[in-house]
């Protein structure tokens, strides 16, 4: 029984675990901090910003995807056209998270 319980708590860490390394690769952490604000804003700002709103995962989506301009500051974020759907996907739900 423990056994399965350490498997399942791996399981559910390994997606956020997996983010961070795609935003590594990708990356990502040259302008974002997790939580404080290097060119871009910080994720965990990100995540506040867009919490509650039902459609923040296919905003953020589409931000990572196409890149923005004007709703952080002066700065714009460069598009990521050559991140897969799936990375993006995955990306933007663990921002959301607060990348925890």
């Amino acid at each position: 029984m423990r056994l399965f319980v350490l498997a399942l708590a791996l399981a559910a860490a390994t997606p956020a675990f997996a983010s961070k390394e795609l935003a590594q690769k990708n990356a990502c952490l040259a302008c974002h901090g997790i939580d404080k604000k290097l060119v871009g804003p910080a994720f965990q700002d990100v995540a506040k910003k867009y919490s509650g709103q039902q459609d923040a995962a296919a905003t953020l989506v589409k931000s990572i995807k196409a890149g923005g301009s004007g709703k952080w500051g002066p700065v714009p974020m460069p598009a990521q056209a050559a991140l897969s759907d799936a990375d993006a996907q995955s990306l933007a739900a663990w921002v959301l998270t607060g990348a925890k």
